[in-house]
Order: structure tokens, then C-alpha cells, then sequence
């Protein structure tokens, strides 16, 4: 009965964004122009800076079956208010405010709330300068970051912003992107903390370079270097046996088969050993394949993730990334479990009407594909309309092998962004 009502609450929220999507286009030239002009005080082309505003409503449920939590809910909204100032001999600056408010009476840990007897859902009220940074774009082809900003490389799987979660991930560091020379871009960086999804200040001295040369209607080739000392005490992943070195080379892109059908494709590899201050001595591999078809405003997927486990605390990590997007949205793998990972997974998704549909599927099991870990569902439904707003809808359910408990998650979330 609950997965029922749960899908029934991700279609009535598909059907909700259609019916609203006739009557908000119509007052988008009324309303949304107005509001973009008050933001940058009447000039467009941005003379006296600009202000930015995104607010996000979002309840989200954990339902473990976990004998030792309750069901966690949580009904949160998350403002981000930020000043982007005009450019002044090519140098500009940004500062932003990120807090989260409980509504009602919510039942869930954030681990932050003391409410340890609920599961957790990482979202704690708490009130942080998210951004403050200043730029300089006065050497050619070349842009140069300094203070506390959002750093993504690639599709985030080894530094990204946590974007899903209600508070972000930022970095205090200093990033130079250039782009010199033709179809080619290097981001070289280097971070001294990280102020992560918790709200808490991380140190670390992680120095990263990312170059990717772009090979026209064929996708995009990128070889990478992350060196990360992580100098935390505080719990997994930000604790010094995550402090490692990961060299990698993806290939990502999409080729025209015919007229109407695209092939889709990502191969990537990485080796990583520790690094700086990690006490423990450890090898290990990451491997990601993925081919796909887009055709007909539908696109099929079917990949393979691996990363390799060698005992505890030997494992391929990831702790700067963007966990949620990778190996189910139930978030049973944000760290890899001792003897590794291999994720086989498939999706399907398309756009009805502006509506977005998406199913994933993933099996899992350790690195040698011999003892499984479970299987899950995901489905997606979202909308955005009249240029600032958005709708979603979002559902996991995670069954699980040898031990580890099934879990249902739901979300719901409204948004409004300029």
C-alpha cells in the first residue's frame, strides 16, 4: 500500500504541474520580468550588480525497515540570498547566505538535532555564509577564482556541491580555469576546506587539476589529478583515512547514428592510493562503462560502475563528491563498503509536455560480483514552468541482501529561482 500511494504522489504531482503550467506562462511576461528587473535594480544589463534568490520547500521520507529507528520525515525550506556585484576592470565578487528553517514538528536526524532515535536525513537548520568569492578576468582565456565558492568538475563524482541536499557543499579555494588553447579547458585549483552538507567546516590541503579537450560530434576527453589530505576528525568521509591521490581518464559524448537516433557512451578509469597524512597503505581501481540510444524524445542507458574494495578501510573514496547522483537515490553507498562496489545499472527516461520522466534500476554486489548487496528502484518526476519555478516528485525503494535493511524514500519539493 505505501509504494502505491507513493507513486500515486509521484504522478498526482506530474498532473499538478501541467494544470499549473497554463495559468503561470501566462503571468510569466507580467510577473517574472518585473521581479528580474528589481533584482537588478531596473538595469538589465546588470550596472549596479545583481541580486539572487532561490528558495526550496522540500519533505522528504526515510523509511527503513530498521528495527532500532523510527521514520524519519522531514519538512524543510532551504533560501539562498546572494549579491553578484557588476564587474569592475575585470574583477567581480559574490557573497551569499544559505540557512534551512524545520517546518513543523520534524522527526529526523540530521545529525545535528540530537533526534539520534530517527533515521537520518542530512538536512540540518542551520544558518551559514554559503559564497564569498572575488574574480579576475583580466588575463586572456583565463578566469581566476579566490574565497568560498561551488566547485563541479566533470559529472561530480570526485569534487562536486552535493546540489541535492538542502544545504550545499562549497569550497575555500582558488580555482584558475583556462582556455587557450582551442577546444581544450584546464581547471587548476586548490582547497583548504571544505564547508560540507552538515554545515561544518572541513580542513584539508587538496591541490587538483582537470583537463579536457572537447573532439567535435564526438564527445569530450578528460584526464585528471586530485590530491586529497584530508585532516578532519570527524566521521567518514572527512576523516584522515580518506585523505587520497586519484589519477583517472574519461571519454563522454554522443554521436548522431541516424536522423533521429544518437548513441550515448562514457568509459572512464582511476587509480588511487593514499595520500598525505592516511595511516593506512591501500591500492585501489574505479571503473565506469556506459552506452545508450536517444531516439523519439526517449533515451535508454545501461552501465556498469565498479569500485573496488580491498578490507576495511582500503576502499576506492570519493569524499568531496556528489554521492547522491551515483549508485541508487536511497543513498545506501555513499561510502564504499569494504569489499567494494560493482553497480549494473539501466534507466529510461523522457519529456511529455515539458514534464520530465525518469526509472533507473541498479543491481548490486561486491567488486568480484559474488556477494550481493540488494537492488533498487528510482523514479522521477519533475516540471519547470514560467522560466523560475519547478515541481518534483522522487522515489527510491532499495530491497536488501545479506543483511542490509530495505528502505523506501520519498520527496517532494517546490522551487523558485532568480
Amino acid at each position: 500500500m505505501k509504494i502505491l500511494l507513493r507513486k500515486h504522489a509521484l504522478f498526482s504531482v506530474g498532473a499538478l504541474s501541467l494544470l499549473l503550467t497554463t495559468n503561470l506562462y501566462a503571468a510569466d511576461y507580467i510577473i517574472n520580468e518585473n521581479i528580474e528587473k528589481a533584482l537588478q535594480f531596473g538595469h538589465s544589463e546588470g550596472k549596479y550588480g545583481k541580486i539572487k534568490f532561490d528558495l526550496r520547500y522540500r519533505y522528504e521520507n526515510d523509511d527503513t525497515i530498521n528495527p532500532a529507528k523510527k521514520v524519519g520525515n522531514a519538512s524543510t525550506v532551504r533560501l539562498r540570498l546572494g549579491y553578484l556585484s557588476p564587474k569592475f576592470y575585470g574583477f567581480q565578487g559574490y557573497a551569499e547566505y544559505e540557512g534551512l528553517q524545520d517546518i513543523g514538528a520534524n522527526t529526523y536526524n540530521s545529525t545535528r538535532n540530537g533526534k539520534g532515535e530517527f533515521e537520518t536525513i542530512l538536512d540540518p537548520q542551520e544558518h551559514e555564509l554559503n559564497q564569498f568569492w572575488l574574480s579576475y578576468n583580466g588575463v586572456p582565456d583565463t578566469l581566476i577564482k579566490v574565497g568560498r565558492q561551488r566547485i563541479k568538475l566533470d559529472n561530480d563524482r570526485f569534487i562536486g556541491n552535493v546540489g541535492w541536499r538542502q544545504m550545499e557543499q562549497t569550497f575555500d579555494a582558488v580555482l584558475i580555469t583556462n582556455q587557450s588553447l582551442a577546444n581544450t579547458t584546464i581547471k587548476a585549483g586548490y582547497i583548504t576546506q571544505a564547508q560540507n552538507i552538515r554545515s561544518m567546516v572541513e580542513p584539508m590541503q587538496t591541490p587538483f587539476l582537470n583537463v579536457s579537450y572537447n573532439f567535435k560530434n564526438i564527445g569530450k576527453l578528460t584526464t585528471y589529478g586530485y590530491w586529497m589530505d584530508i585532516n578532519g576528525s570527524t566521521p567518514a568521509p572527512y576523516n584522515l583515512h580518506a585523505s587520497n591521490q586519484t589519477y583517472g581518464i574519461s571519454f563522454n559524448g554522443a554521436t548522431k547514428i541516424t536522423d533521429v537516433i544518437k548513441g550515448l557512451y562514457r568509459a572512464e578509469y582511476a587509480y588511487q592510493e593514499d595520500y598525505g597524512d592516511n595511516p593506512t597503505e591501500y591500492k585501489a581501481d574505479y571503473y565506469h562503462l556506459m552506452g545508450g540510444i536517444s531516439a523519439f524524445n526517449v533515451t535508454a542507458k545501461v552501465g556498469f560502475e565498479q569500485l573496488d574494495g580491498k578490507g576495511a578501510l582500503k576502499t576506492f573514496d570519493t569524499p568531496l563528491a556528489t554521492g547522491h547522483a551515483f549508485n541508487g537515490w536511497s543513498d545506501q553507498f555513499l561510502g564504499t563498503p569494504s569489499d567494494g562496489l560493482r553497480d549494473v545499472y539501466t534507466s529510461l527516461g523522457t519529456r511529455i509536455q515539458g514534464v520530465k520522466l525518469l526509472g533507473v534500476y541498479h543491481e548490486y554486489t561486491d567488486d568480484t560480483g559474488s556477494i550481493d548487496y540488494g537492488n533498487e528502484w528510482n523514479f522521477l518526476v519533475t516540471k519547470k514552468f514560467a522560466k523560475h519555478y519547478s515541481v518534483l516528485a522522487k522515489y527510491a525503494y532499495f530491497q536488501g541482501d545479506n543483511g542490509r535493511f530495505d528502505a523506501q524514500n520519498l520527496w517532494l519539493g517546490l522551487g523558485v529561482n532568480y
